[in-house]
């Protein structure tokens, strides 16, 4: 039996309860969206009390700061924003529910809704009761890119030397999936540890290098002796995704037409010299990738594939980098085609150069689409340039006041990158300049005019003396 105090308090209970009402509110989860598509909350609640007003919040900072983005006043039937006119996006579907129009990253987070009831006691106190959802807002990556490592770097005949493609992957969020492939076929990599960013962005590629594992290059003339420190524990060698989107690099466009200044001597090709250290046609490639979270909420992904280049084989290979996302209906892909330069096309201003002016020898492009990025060297053929120097780097070779003494000088490009090189010459024909004649011969007349004067000053002075005498 139960007694008298257990029937008091559930006397109790019930009239509490009829005071105050019941009050409970959910909110349907939310699957992840895409940036700029429309989200609905929804905040469903259930009460027998009448109802006060009804607030949505943003919870940022860890739940430390609330942000009031909507009210329903249901004293009054009015419900407003409370964001910057600019980012009035809100719209009220019914009561309890909000529509977010072109979601931005920037939404992304909790939200929670608030519900108020009257108390039936007092009818002035307000009865709370709220429930949570969290917005996930996906982004997919907005802009890739692949570039070589390490470069411009020169072509080597006698030594083998490592070749690293860099894919970076911007905009992503969550951080997307890169892969390799080449020639169109999934490339099998030997994934390694890669530095974290901040000793990555304070050490530069020399910590990059560092944690690298190193290809052996004690090779003789005849064959590769591969280094045991690049296989597994059971000597084989591991299937590895890779990451980043790859952009194609092309060289300069038209030929110039031959002026008279120049004599287009056909070019010397040595990118095919290659020696007998040259590797399988089965190399070794390695992976590493690193995320970079940016202040936006999306992440940036730099993959990197390293092998031992063979310039017979990797020469005109397409490698291609494809990146993954939940927020794309399929892979993006960007591909690049290693080549060695072949033809630069040099270009000569003036078209007719004359003695002292200045002479620019500039590369115009090649006959290929060149990658990575050549390095260009200029040296003059029997003697140094005009400024002393032995060669000098760079796209455009500069002769500021060219003597007359150049005329007929030979001039050398090397253009070359780890694929291979080429050389192209050019003449110099220089030309005299009419206006430095003139101003020579006006001096020349000028230094006759004073000699003639001098000795008429001088016959003058003997007639005197012979007279006084």
């Amino acid at each position: 039996m139960m007694s008298v105090f257990s029937l008091c308090l559930l006397l109790c209970a019930d009239l509490l309860d009829l005071a105050v009402g019941y009050l409970t509110v959910t909110i349907e989860p939310l699957p992840p969206v895409v940036v700029g598509e429309t989200v609905t909350l929804k905040c469903n609640f259930k009460t027998d009390g009448r109802l006060r007003e009804i607030v949505w919040y943003r919870v940022t900072d860890g739940g430390t700061i609330k942000q009031k983005i909507f009210t329903y006043d249901a004293m009054f039937n009015t419900n407003y924003s409370h964001m910057e006119d600019y980012r009035r996006r809100e719209d009220l579907v019914y009561q309890s529910t909000v529509r977010l129009p072109e979601v931005r990253i920037s939404d992304n987070g909790p939200y929670e809704c608030h519900v108020g009831i009257y108390d039936r006691a007092t009818r002035e106190k307000v009865v709370l009761a709220s429930g949570n959802v969290f917005l996930t807002v996906m982004s997919p990556p907005n802009n890739i890119s692949v570039v070589a490592e390490n470069t411009p770097a020169p072509f080597s005949r006698y030594q083998a030397q490592n070749f690293t493609l860099v894919c970076t992957a911007k905009g992503g969020k969550p951080a997307p999936s890169v892969y390799f492939k080449r020639d169109g076929e999934l490339i099998e990599v030997i994934s390694y540890t890669q530095p974290t960013a901040g000793d990555q962005t304070g050490g530069g590629s020399a910590g990059f290098r560092g944690a690298r594992p190193l290809i052996s290059r004690d090779l003789d003339e005849t064959k590769m002796q591969r280094s045991l420190s690049l296989l597994d524990p059971e000597s084989r060698s591991a299937r590895l995704y890779t990451e980043g989107p790859q952009r194609v690099h092309t060289q300069g466009q038209q030929a110039s037409e031959p002026s008279p200044a120049t004599e287009v001597i056909p070019e010397t090709v040595v990118s095919r010299e290659f020696p007998r250290w040259v590797h399988s046609t089965d190399p070794l490639y390695y992976f590493s990738h690193t995320h970079v979270p940016q202040s936006d909420g999306s992440v940036v992904v730099q993959a990197r594939l390293t092998w031992t280049l063979n310039p017979q084989l990797d020469n005109d290979a397409l490698f291609s980098c494809e990146v993954k996302h939940p927020a794309l209906s399929m892979p993006m892909q960007t591909e690049i085609t290693l080549a060695a330069p072949k033809g630069p096309k040099l270009f000569m201003t003036p078209s007719r150069a004359k003695v002292g002016d200045t002479v620019r020898i500039t590369v115009q492009g090649f006959q290929n689409e060149v990658f990575p990025e050549p390095l260009f060297t200029w040296t003059r053929v029997g003697g140094r340039l005009l400024d002393g120097s032995t060669e000098r780097e760079g796209k455009e070779l500069i002769l500021e006041r060219v003597p007359a003494e150049l005329n007929g000088s030979m001039y050398r490009c090397t253009a070359q990158n780890p694929l291979g090189s080429t050389d192209t010459h050019t003449r110099l024909i220089v030309f005299e300049n009419p206006s430095m004649m003139k101003n020579t011969q006006s001096q020349n007349n000028g230094v006759s005019n004073m000699d003639a004067v001098g000795l008429t000053w001088m016959a003058l002075v003997l007639t005197v003396t012979v007279e006084l005498t």
